[in-house]
């Protein structure tokens, strides 16, 4: 679009109205006042420091503690299709029609794993027009991570914490909705936002084959598959509240999965069923947004059991987080956010856990400053924006314990994480 981060963003990537408006159009607004093509590149150098170090390295190549890295670097292509040219190349009417289709696509390098693959990619086709008097946006879309196509911060693919190091322990239970799937999927999906005030998303889910994903920089072994297609819906309610704006929703996504891609024993079932709140206000030099999120998940282990994967036939999980982020005069950041995940214990689920439960909670309390969200970059590159982050990550339980979590005498806290990241976007 051309236009400044904080146009889209309060402190990015969180979207500001304008910026859900340009998503729901399929990332297809566009002034075409430029011949360059919708490119834009990411960097996130970092330092990583754990309480207590990690016996033979964070990961190969890395020391115990105290790693240097470049955490990501990611290259996008994000807007129209066909960029600034369609209206140039093709007749008024094919250039109207290709107009209409944008797309999100991102490359990364992880600097954790030394490796290149694809990240989120979503393709969208987005008209509007007006339903029973009122303003209406709709369209479909192809994408590979669950959520990736949701306007609001407050579902997995988007949500807090944006980014955090990758040569630090985290937690091993999450819900399958919550990254479970991320990449390793294709997804076809309609949405519309109606009246400004109600949002509907329904899609099909299908895992992607072995050779395609390894192709892409995937590794499948050990994943979830898909056993057929996996319907998802979203749901939201969103109004004026006071000088702010709030939505209310629920999403979910109904599985039948091969564990491990190993369909000798049959299939399990997981359902995940989410809701989510985030109440959004702008007063005065102050951004605020309140993010909560709640996804409980209820599977039957019917295949898992028989390959000794799970020592139940049943289980449930919940994931609660709660997030305050505030950016004062465009430049000045602060977020915290409380986190917990919790459920049934299981021996053999959760074997790394000495006392069989998967619950892990704590803290994330995160600085942030933008010295260029306001004013722009650079006079050389002035589209260009950068966000210093110094992030702390405290941990009251780890793997279902407070102490002695793996049995060699390792707490809970020892994985408390200080994190300091430069997220460069140009």
């Amino acid at each position: 679009m051309n236009t400044q981060c904080i146009q889209c963003h309060t402190e990015f990537p969180i979207l500001t109205e304008f910026g859900r408006q340009f998503k729901l159009s399929g990332y297809t607004m566009a002034q075409n006042d430029t011949d360059l093509p919708p490119l834009a590149v990411m960097l996130q150098p970092s330092f990583t420091h754990t309480a207590k170090s990690q016996p033979g390295g964070a990961a190969p190549g890395f020391g115990s503690n105290n790693n240097w890295a470049l955490s990501q670097a990611s290259i996008f292509y994000s807007g129209r299709v066909a960029g600034p040219y369609a209206d140039r190349l093709l007749s008024p009417e094919a250039a109207a029609v290709a107009n209409k289709f944008g797309i999100f696509f991102q490359t990364t390098y992880d600097g954790g794993a030394k490796s290149w693959s694809w990240d989120n990619a979503e393709l969208r086709f987005a008209d509007s027009g007006t339903l029973a008097s009122s303003p209406l946006t709709y369209g479909i879309y192809l994408n590979n991570n669950p959520t990736l196509q949701d306007p609001w911060n407050s579902t997995p693919a988007w949500g807090f914490p944006f980014s955090g190091s990758k040569l630090a322990p985290t937690p091993t239970a999450a819900t399958l909705i919550d990254g479970g799937l991320a990449q390793q999927v294709a997804g076809l999906g309609a949405y519309a936002m109606w009246a400004n005030a109600f949002y509907f998303d329904v899609a099909g889910y299908r895992t992607l084959g072995r050779s395609f994903q390894k192709f892409v920089g995937i590794d499948p072994a050990g994943e979830t598959q898909i056993a057929g297609v996996a319907p998802y819906w979203r749901a939201a309610f969103i109004q004026s509240a006071g000088e702010g704006v709030w939505e209310l929703g629920t999403f979910g996504l109904a599985t039948n999965a091969y564990p491990g891609r190993d369909s000798s024993a049959g299939h399990d079932q997981i359902s995940d069923v989410g809701l989510d709140s985030e109440y959004q206000i702008s007063a005065g030099r102050h951004d605020t947004s309140v993010l909560v999120s709640y996804i409980h998940e209820y599977a039957r282990w019917s295949a898992s059991r028989v390959l000794s994967a799970t020592s139940k036939a049943s289980g449930s999980l919940g994931n609660l987080k709660v997030t305050l982020a505030d950016l004062y005069d465009k430049t000045y950041g602060a977020t915290a956010q409380y986190f917990i995940v919790d459920g049934g214990g299981d021996a053999l689920r959760y074997s790394g856990s000495a006392n069989g439960s998967p619950r892990s909670d704590g803290f994330i309390l995160q600085a942030d400053y933008l010295p260029f969200n306001k004013g722009g970059g650079p006079a050389f590159w002035p589209r260009s924006n950068v966000k210093i982050t110094l992030q702390y990550v405290l941990y009251n339980r780890f793997d279902g314990a407070r102490t002695n979590f793996d049995g060699t005498g390792r707490n809970a806290p020892d994985n408390d994480t200080l994190y300091l990241e430069t997220w460069i976007d140009f």
